[in-house]
């Protein structure tokens, strides 16, 4: 029984659509967003969606709320408790817009939302009835808006060094006027905000690889800011909103979305008594078209790692603090402002998608988790995520970028319980009403195997029982006594994976100098077995079973292409876009030539004579296959060498090994048919089935079991004293050796379980592990040295996976 869905529909895309807005046609899929099983359709060609692109709608633009005195009392002064008592002194402005903002360039109507009032509220959230999303590197040529002209800027002189001076001049002197003046008049409006950080007032900016901003001028500008007198900063935050209650009159200016960029960097807003200010900015940069956001995201990638990471840790800050406030009095009633962490996300996925851009990314994509969400209903989330796909009622699925990946195996369990309960339920009313005695082992799924033909017999065993793949896994060795209480299985996962992979098993080659398995090119006539492996990994992830499988990551990349099985077998699956950059992770010295190739300066048709035509050996016999139409007939130059690399490095890591790895796909396929898969990156996927490189032995210390030893011991002492003091190689050597993988669950080293025994044997022998329990049995050595000594030898001598 699998899940199927048109195969558009995938994990992410690197920026969700805005609200009221269709995705723009043609759409390549990204990590970001993902699309819930409710809100696909099919049938549509990519191609015939790219002529309605110009149908697209722009976004809503934030409502004029007509009482803008009543709404600033309502929103803003709620959040102004702690470092900045109230906003009472500036807001009284507002009363007198006329005078306010009867000198600035252009007129404006103070139209700060009212927090009491969010029923004009333009939606934020995903529309989710929309199979693709957008991929923010390639912006469709409908969706960029007319560029509006840039209204002239006021002339500001001062320089970083003139500015620096006059803070220290103010330090010496106590004299605060000139730095006030500077930054009540540069926050006073997005104008002045572009005349005091724009490169060039004279120059429009009008490019993504640009955006003019004086990045080193707003830095010490906003680094001198938090430590100026309260009246400067409450200055910083006025300007801000007097910034914020100017209408929208058409599409933003470049200069709007460079203050967008500027005010979001802004320090204070990582004090909670600035939070209502920073939702409503939050809010309008969300509300912005697809087109502006296009060039927010391109800018953003320009910012330092460490103010990135300050930008996106004060994003993830403001929505963990919004979910669980340590003082609610601080803030609006959450059904009063449910736009709030909406918006932050939203923005948020500008970011993510700004990080996606660079090779490699600015930070690491776990660095925007927020561990917050581990706390709140998730099963709600994901529900709310499939079922009102066609709404655009909120959910963090709809932004699995900020979901951890703990967050995410815990859906994935959950989803697989309800869906194991549901088939073993329907097993027990189909045999009560054909009346036969309920047997407790129909709700499991009994795989009984004979050690003498294990892969044969566990290929027939889940063949002939796939209705019951869902249901929780039990293994019996055929001729031996014993339950299986999770030792069994555990035990029949190593020596399946140990068997299938070994060389002379011919299924997958290792390769050396990457580390790596990778799927064999002979040809046969039965792919079972392939289709056996993938089984195995979904079995895998679905009863927590950590694999000690080494595969590339662009394995599960194509795992994941796509990652839910299409509704049209003819579809094809497991096809991805490969790069030379992958083929480094599988074949390091065939990519170093073909890289070699191309940045060779010779005559590369005359020095190395090759043509689209490459060979490949099976069973001792050299095939050639041609890499296009007649490829044996057509040379490889200069001009077409990136095509020719192009088209081998697809043709080994996709079309070579296509029916394998189409097996392989459905194995897993068969068992993870589960809509959680869409919120996974692939990576994520290999932390799921093969655990995470990163290991923490302090962790392993505090979360190990002991029996015939206390913690206390003398022998456990030198073992924790000798262990912590290993390299990291050592360390994974003694992991392997004790648990079969050198790997740690995603649960961290407390799900490990691990163990050591006491053994009585002689302090002559070395340590011995059951690495189906995770235990190992440690006899008490008389000294550190010693005990050392031992387990060096013993860990670094353990053949295959150290099953006794």
């Amino acid at each position: 029984m699998s899940l199927q869905s048109p195969p558009a529909a995938t994990a992410a895309a690197d920026l969700p659509p805005g609200p009221g807005s269709g995705l723009p046609p043609g759409a390549e899929l990204n990590q970001g967003s993902a699309v819930p099983p409710a809100a696909e359709e099919g049938g549509e060609d990519e191609e015939e969606e790219e002529g309605e692109g110009e149908k697209g709608k722009e976004r809503e633009k934030l409502p004029a709320v007509p009482s803008a005195s009543s709404a600033a009392a309502g929103g803003l002064e709620r959040g102004a408790k702690n470092q900045f008592s109230t906003f009472s002194n500036f807001i009284t402005t507002i009363n007198q817009k006329k005078e306010g903002i009867g000198n600035r360039n252009s007129p404006t109507q103070l139209v700060i939302p009212n927090i009491k009032n969010v029923k004009d509220l333009p939606h934020l959230c995903l529309d989710v009835r929309q199979k693709q999303r957008i991929s923010i590197d390639t912006l469709p040529q409908e969706l960029k808006a007319p560029v509006p002209p840039e209204p002239s800027l006021p002339i500001r002189t001062k320089t970083v060094k003139d500015f620096q001076d006059d803070v220290e001049k103010a330090k010496s002197s106590g004299d605060w006027k000139a730095v006030h003046d500077f930054y009540s008049t540069t926050f006073d409006s997005f104008l002045e905000i572009n005349a005091a950080f724009k490169k060039d007032t004279n120059s429009p900016f009008n490019t993504i690889e640009d955006s003019g901003i004086n990045a080193k001028f707003v830095n010490v500008v906003y680094d001198a800011l938090l430590n100026t007198p309260q009246d400067v900063q409450k200055s910083v935050l006025k300007g801000v909103i007097n910034g914020l209650l100017q209408e929208w009159k058409g599409p933003r200016t470049k200069d709007d979305l460079r203050a967008y960029c500027i005010l979001l960097q802004n320090p204070q807003f990582s004090n909670t008594s600035t939070y209502v200010i920073y939702a409503h900015l939050l809010r309008q940069i969300a509300a912005l078209s697809e087109a502006d956001h296009h060039f927010l995201v391109h800018w953003s990638k320009k910012i330092s790692q460490k103010r990135f990471k300050q930008l996106v840790d004060r994003l993830l800050q403001f929505v963990s603090l919004r979910l669980f406030p340590a003082k609610p009095e601080e803030f609006p009633p959450m059904m009063k402002c449910t736009w709030w962490i909406p918006s932050a996300t939203k923005v948020l996925s500008l970011f993510n998608a700004a990080n996606s851009l660079i090779s490699p990314p600015i930070i690491s994509y776990t660095e925007f988790y927020n561990s917050t969400l581990d706390h709140i209903d998730l099963m709600e989330e994901y529900h709310n995520w499939q079922c009102y796909g066609n709404s655009h009622r909120f959910s963090f699925c709809q932004y699995p970028f900020i979901i951890s990946i703990a967050a995410k195996k815990v859906i994935i369990q959950r989803d697989s319980e309800q869906q194991m309960i549901s088939i073993a339920r329907q097993s027990l009313v189909d045999k009560v009403s054909r009346r036969q005695k309920p047997d407790m082992n129909m709700l499991f799924l009994n795989v009984r195997v004979r050690r003498t033909h294990l892969v044969s017999d566990s290929l027939d065993e889940l063949a002939r029982k796939r209705a019951d793949l869902k249901k929780k896994l039990k293994v019996t060795f055929v001729g031996e006594a014993g339950l299986d209480m999770g030792g069994l299985t555990k035990e029949w996962f190593l020596l399946l994976i140990r068997q299938i992979f070994h060389p002379d098993y011919g299924m997958f080659t290792y390769h050396k100098d990457s580390h790596c398995h990778w799927f064999s090119s002979f040809k046969c006539d039965n792919y079972s077995e392939f289709r056996l492996v993938g089984a195995l990994m979904g079995l895998a992830v679905y009863n927590s079973i950590t694999l000690d499988i080494r595969f590339p990551p662009c394995c599960y990349k194509k795992l994941l292409s796509p990652p839910i099985v299409p509704c049209d077998h003819n579809t094809l699956v497991g096809i991805c876009d490969v790069t030379l950059d992958d083929l480094f992770q599988v074949m390091p010295e065939l990519a170093h030539g073909l890289s070699e190739l191309l940045s060779y300066e010779g005559n590369v048709e005359e020095d190395f004579f090759s043509t689209f035509q490459v060979f490949q050996e099976e069973f001792g016999v050299i095939k050639s296959y041609n890499l296009k139409p007649n490829g044996d007939k057509i040379p490889v130059t200069n001009q077409n060498r990136k095509e020719y690399v192009q088209l081998y490095v697809d043709f080994l890591l996709n079309k070579s090994i296509y029916k394998q790895f189409a097996a392989f796909y459905y194995g897993f396929h068969s068992v993870c048919a589960s809509y959680a898969l869409l919120l996974l990156r692939p990576e994520e996927v290999e932390i799921l089935v093969c655990g995470s490189p990163e290991l923490d032995m302090s962790a392993l210390q505090r979360n190990t079991q002991y029996e015939g030893y206390q913690k206390t011991d003398l022998t456990i002492r030198y073992f924790w004293d000798v262990v912590l003091g290993f390299s990291l190689d050592l360390q994974k050597k003694l992991l392997h050796f004790a648990t079969g993988s050198d790997r740690v669950p995603v649960g961290g080293m407390a799900d490990l379980n691990f163990k050591i025994s006491k053994s009585e044997t002689s302090t002559n022998w070395l340590p011995v592990a059951h690495t189906c329990f995770n235990q190992l049995c440690l006899p008490p050595y008389k000294n550190k040295k010693e005990l050392k000594q031992k387990l060096i030898i013993g860990i670094s001598n353990a053949e295959g996976f150290g099953l006794e």
